[in-house]
This record gives C-alpha cells, structure tokens and sequence, in this order.
C-alpha cells in the first residue's frame, strides 16, 4: 500500500520522537517515516510525521515557524536547562515581579544569540552534546542566531511563570529559560513544555496516540492524513503541461515565461508544482539570473510508484 502523507501528533509526555516514529511505521507499515523536528521526551505537543514521499519536503516543513508554551521555574537552575537535570545554583526568587518577568522578556524579542546547550542532540566531532555532556565533557559551543517573533507572560505564580513563544528553528526553549533566569538574577530552568504549533499544524487538531492506532484498527486512518503539501500552502503553485511535468521529472528546467504564477517572485523563491491531475510533482526553485524554474526536489507519483 503507497501511502504518502503527514500525520499531526499530540506527543505524550514520556515517549522520544524516536518511538513515535517507530509507532507509525509499525501501524502503517511503511518504512520511509520521519518527523520535522524532535520535541524532548518530556514535552508533549504538536509532532509532525511524514511518510512515504512526504518524508522528501521535511527540509522545507523545519524551517516552518513554531509556538510553544513553557512553564519555567524561577530560582533554581539545572545542568541540563529543565527539571530533568542536576541543580546547579538555587537561589529565592520571591522578590522578582511580574513587571520584571515582563521587561526582562522583551530582551528575548527578535533576533537573538543562543547557546545551544550541552545536552542536546547537535553534533560535535561526529557525536551528539548531550553524550559529551554525560562524559562530563565541556564543548565550546558558538552562539547561533534564532528569532523569537512573539514572547508573552501568560501566567505568573512564583516561583513559577508561564510564557508563549513563537519562534524560528532552532531555537531552545530551555536555554530561553535558563538566560530568562540569568537576566532576573535568580536563576531559572524549563519545568515543563507544551508544542502548539509547527507551521499550519495546531494542537488543537492533533491526534493523539491512542486515536491514531483506534484509526488503523477501524482503517479509518485515511481521516487524519493530511496530503504532502499541507505544510507548503503558504508558497507560490503553479499547474504544468504534460510535457512540462514530463521535463520536470527528468530534471530540466522551465522557462519562467511558460509558468503563470499570479503574483511576483524573487531569486531562490520557491514554487509547488502539480501535474494536470492536481498531484504534487515537484518544487521549483526560480533563477533570476537566467530567468528559469529549476527543480530541486522531484517526487514520485502514486501511478509511477506502482508501475515500477
């Protein structure tokens, strides 16, 4: 069976990124199953799994912009940013303020430098941190540019406050936590977090675990399948030819005048291609300089698929 498409998962706390995917491979039996971005085992929220040739536009579907709600607690701060770490420092945060917790966020805002932490899963000599980290092995890591789009106190309870924060790729929520406490002086760590978004991709409409295997037993999965491009709506489409989508598929690119796109495009803009039957065949990437498409991804259609 091809099945080729995006599930919306509620993650549980407790399971790794890891196990879900393994979970949907199993239930779906399909072997090429890959997520857009790991959420830790602890935090619960959106995941988005691709299978099939969905697993083909992951690249795009991370650089969406996501929203999550943390719970942070002020005053201790751990080794590991969250509540899963070692105390390192604990100090009474009782005479922090709301106001404070306010101003000290819009220092967050925007454009930013984060270190990533040590006990993460970016790789280092070929290694992931966080391995580094369990060998007590310190790596100097450099800062890297994230932009937080919206940071907002939803609740303030000390020694706990609840933020909301959109955000680009990238960025880590613990270690916002952890330079939240350096800025209010008291110290702080991520105490518990919560995915509401990824792209178009809510929590509100995500399924949990429990509801996608009750789907496969019912074969009713098809239901909570979203097609390969849900993520990608946002982006210029364009309707080949059958010749067109025949020169796409064997990587030639078109010239810009033979597509009608309904707005203007700039250098590098990326498009969605679709056959004449509304399938989604490639995405095209626009060269200003010689004024064509170029594919640079091209995916294999359901009909191709089962002829081979």
């Amino acid at each position: 069976m091809d099945i080729s498409g995006i599930f919306n998962i509620d993650k549980p706390s407790g399971w790794t990124s890891f196990q879900v995917v393994s979970l949907v491979r199993r239930l779906s039996g399909v072997r090429r199953v890959g997520h857009t971005g790991t959420l830790d085992p602890a935090a619960t929220g959106v995941l988005v799994v691709c299978l099939g040739q969905a697993t083909r536009l992951v690249q795009y579907m991370m650089e969406a912009t996501k929203a999550y709600r943390a719970e942070v607690h002020l005053g201790i701060a751990t080794d590991t940013l969250d509540a899963t770490g070692t105390p390192v420092s604990e100090t009474d945060p009782s005479s922090v303020s709301r106001r404070q917790v306010e101003e000290a966020l819009t220092a967050f805002t925007g454009e930013i430098e984060q270190v990533p932490p040590m006990f993460s899963a970016l790789k280092h000599d070929g290694q992931p941190l966080y391995r580094h980290a369990r060998a007590q092995r310190e790596v100097e890591r450099q800062p890297r540019r994230v932009t937080i789009h919206r940071l907002q106190l939803l609740a303030f309870q000390l020694p706990l406050v609840t933020i909301e924060v959109e955000c680009s790729k990238g960025t880590y929520i613990r270690a916002l936590a952890d330079d939240l406490g350096q800025e209010l002086g008291c110290g702080a760590h991520l105490a518990a977090l919560t995915r509401l978004r990824v792209g178009p991709f809510t929590l509100e409409e995500a399924c949990s675990l429990p509801e996608l295997e009750a789907a496969f037993q019912e074969d009713r999965w098809q239901g909570l399948l979203h097609p390969a491009d849900a993520a990608l709506l946002s982006w210029p489409a364009v309707t080949l030819s059958e010749a067109q989508e025949k020169a796409v598929r064997f990587g030639q690119y078109l010239d810009a005048g033979s597509l009608e796109l309904e707005q203007a495009v700039e250098n590098d803009q990326l498009c969605r291609a679709y056959s004449p039957r509304g399938q989604l065949v490639a995405i095209l990437r626009y060269d200003d300089a010689v004024l064509v498409w170029r594919p640079t991804k091209v995916l294999t259609s359901a009909e191709r698929a089962q002829e081979a």
